[in-house]
């Protein structure tokens, strides 16, 4: 017994139920059962719809009469009840009990449950319902259940587009009077809730505790299937349509489907072309909020996260989480055709348009289609000529900020990327990736025709075009087509005259930066590549990969009028020019006309008496470095090159070729006149000069003629006095070979 005491029986009989719990008055309805009578009538006013109190003022009905009293009070503004602690008023005296416990931190109404504990008894019966899982409202419409009746009339006003609050400044209606009120802070600058952490200060008293977690770590939301944990309970909904397949909102543009509303009003500013977020510094517009934060600090230079291993720092926290993975080397998002995975889920979602062969971006000049938005932004300023990137040292122009940076370590000196096998520095990320393939040996890409392999993609495209015969690079001088974009630039070299390419040492110029590089190796003496067959080193790759083919005999290059075969494709296209006849290079004193620049270059020596290479044993000069060559085997004895008939060796390969048409009776060129037959070319013009009469060669003393050059010089030594052979055993010298051969006989006794 509690002894309070009534002055009314039936106040005392109700309150003898509520002790007891007994509710005695059914509704015959919904079978809700009360304490008292009159909660029962006023109950089944709910389903007759009978609102007997009508307001005199705005004609409001309602159902039960305080309704109407509380009602009445909006419209005389009197709010009689005063609290004592902070003046608050209010219309009725236990709304102001209600908010007496604010202060008094009173919450008399406990939860048998969990005992949480609470200010108002009608907050426990909802909180109960939440154990329980009662959802005794339902919406006529759609028949979505709630549990509480505030909740499906707001709901109601979906189906019905009321909005009934309206903001006084601009107009804007709202469903909810506390979206409202927190809208209206917006125009008034108020931002009523505080963090005591950092002082930061929210329109809304969630946003202030949303944001308090990030202080106290707490994530007091957990998903039921992978157990990830969020800091407000709306995060974790949307995660969980994720694991159920739900997209309950959906795009009426193109119907493509996103889990919250939020993804799907972002998703038609597409479609709108609406970017509501301007940046006050440059104007630059955005359809994201979030960008143009992330923007703004490109002015103000704030780069809040930062990556704890590396130090660097980022704008975007998204974009410091990608760049850790980097050095966890986490690949979080697989493809599931080819299981490739990737740091980034907008690089997985770019590569599956590989495989799909989707390619949504399209340019409005030319129709070419892109994979991706930033190539498509890339390819519009070929037609445009913009190039909005400059390098401050020489002011160049870039169309992308890449590849001005990369620019830009030009003069720097910079070389970030470096190898871990063998220490080389990179300027560029791709030519390191490029490089450590020469370690591993790993050549990912092979031809579906000739299944040759290489290191890179691009230059296995290349070279499929060989294949296809697409040359689809043109020059527009000469209209002389190639397979890639860098062959017809370094071709147009040739009509500009160009050499950009400069040797710090000498001076020579060059078309090309790798041709530069190999010379630089002639100053250092750098010969990297050697032959694993003779150990001959080399100042370049395909010089190596030409002179392996001595020791294989491979003659890949093949002429098809005469089936001859060469070891260069530069010496077949040379050979070809003799069933052609074409002599592109001319000599600009005599007029004579050859088939190779390297022969004219030869031929002109004779007129500016030029003799650039000199041999180091003797001092003897000679026009062609060939010549210089087979000189020095004289010295050093070297004859590489032997007769497999009868193993006779030679110190130059075209006296073995000579020498081999003794054994085969070949003898290829024929005289026009007499048929008679030579085995060198040379021995067939000396012949044909004897049915011409010709003597070119002329002495400068005597003025008598030759038809051959050695006879000439024979004949100039009697002038001279020269005579350059002399016997080893009596030291008498001669003026011809034949005179000492001849002497030699007595000595010998031959």
């Amino acid at each position: 017994m509690c002894s309070k005491a009534f002055s009314r029986n039936s106040d005392f009989i109700r309150h003898k139920c509520s002790r007891s719990g007994e509710r005695r008055y059914c509704c015959d309805v919904c079978k809700k059962a009360f304490t008292v009578k009159c909660a029962l009538v006023n109950h089944q006013r709910v389903h007759s719809g009978e609102r007997l109190y009508c307001c005199d003022v705005c004609s409001k009905a309602f159902t039960k009469k305080h309704n109407l009293r509380r009602h009445k009070y909006l419209h005389v503004g009197e709010r009689p009840h005063c609290c004592d602690v902070c003046n608050k008023t209010f219309a009725e005296k236990k709304t102001l009990a209600v908010h007496i416990r604010l202060h008094s931190g009173e919450r008399p109404h406990c939860c048998d449950v969990c005992n949480k504990t609470f200010a108002e008894k009608k907050t426990l019966t909802v909180h109960r319902r939440l154990h329980s899982g009662e959802l005794p409202y339902c919406c006529d419409v759609c028949n979505k259940t709630f549990n509480q009746k505030g909740h499906m009339i707001n709901h109601q006003r979906t189906h019905s587009g009321e909005r009934p609050y309206c903001c006084d400044v601009c107009n804007k209606t709202f469903i909810l009077k506390g979206d409202m009120v927190n809208h209206q802070r917006i125009h008034s600058g108020e931002r009523p809730f505080c963090c005591d952490v950092c002082g930061k200060t929210f329109l809304r008293k969630s946003h202030m505790l949303d944001h308090q977690r990030t202080h106290s770590g707490e994530r007091p939301y957990c998903c039921d299937v992978c157990n990830k944990t969020f800091t407000r309970t709306g995060d974790m909904v949307i995660h969980q349509r994720i694991h159920r397949g739900d997209r309950p909102y959906c795009c009426d543009v193109c119907h493509k489907s996103f889990i919250c509303k939020s993804f799907m009003t972002k998703h038609r500013r597409i479609h709108n072309g609406e970017r509501p977020f301007c940046c006050v510094v440059c104007n630059k517009t955005f359809n994201l909020k979030s960008n143009l934060t992330m923007h703004k600090r490109l002015h103000s230079g704030d780069c809040p996260f930062f990556c704890e291993v590396c130090g660097k720092t980022f704008i975007g926290k998204s974009h410091m989480v990608t760049h850790q993975r980097i050095h966890t080397g986490e690949r979080p998002y697989s493809c599931d055709v080819c299981s490739k995975a990737f740091n980034q889920k907008s690089t997985l979602i770019i590569h599956k348009r590989i495989h799909s062969g989707d390619r949504p971006y399209c340019c409005d000049v030319c129709n070419k289609v892109f994979n991706e938005k930033s190539s498509l932004i890339k390819h519009r300023r070929l037609h445009s000529g913009d190039r909005p990137y400059c390098c401050d040292v020489c002011n160049k122009a870039f169309i992308l900020k890449s590849y001005m940076v990369r620019h830009q370590r030009v003069h720097s000196g910079v070389r970030p990327f470096c190898c871990d096998v063998c220490n080389k520095t990179f300027t560029v990320k791709s030519k390191l990736t490029r490089h450590k393939i020469l370690h591993s040996g790993e050549h990912p890409y092979c031809c579906d025709v000739c299944n040759k392999t290489f290191t890179q993609k691009g230059d296995m495209v290349i070279h499929q075009r060989i294949h296809s015969g697409d040359r689809p690079y043109c020059c527009d001088v000469c209209h002389k087509s190639f397979i890639s974009k860098s062959y017809m630039a370094k071709h147009r070299r040739i009509h500009s005259g160009e050499r950009p390419f400069c040797c710090g040492m000498c001076d020579k110029t060059f078309t090309r930066k790798y041709d530069m590089v190999i010379h630089q190796r002639i100053h250092s003496g750098d010969r990297p590549y050697c032959c694993d067959v003779c150990r001959k080193s080399f100042i370049s790759k395909s010089y190596m990969a030409q002179h392996r083919r001595t020791h294989i005999g491979e003659r890949p290059f093949c002429c098809v009028v005469c089936n001859k075969t060469f070891t260069l494709k530069s010496k077949l296209t040379l050979h070809k020019r003799l069933h052609s006849g074409d002599c592109p290079y001319v000599c600009d004193v005599c007029g004579k006309k050859f088939i190779g620049k390297r022969d004219m270059v030869d031929h002109q020596r004779i007129h500016s008496g030029e003799r650039p290479y000199s041999c180091d044993v003797c001092s003897k000069a000679f026009k062609q470095r060939s010549t210089l060559i087979i000189h020095k085997r004289i010295h050093s004895g070297d004859r590489p090159y032997c007769c497999d008939v009868c193993n006779k060796v030679f110190n130059e390969e075209s006296s073995l070729i000579t020498h081999k048409r003794l054994h085969s009776v070949d003898r290829p060129y024929c005289c026009d006149v007499c048929n008679k037959a030579f085995i060198l070319k040379s021995h067939m013009l000396r012949h044909q000069r004897i049915h011409s009469g010709e003597q070119p060669y002329s002495c400068d003393v005597c003025s008598k003629a030759f038809n051959q050059k050695n006879n000439l010089i024979t004949h100039k030594r009697s002038h001279s006095g020269e005579r350059p052979y002399c016997c080893d055993m009596c030291n008498k010298a001669f003026i011809h070979k034949r005179s000492m051969i001849r002497h030699l006989r007595i000595h010998s006794g031959e």
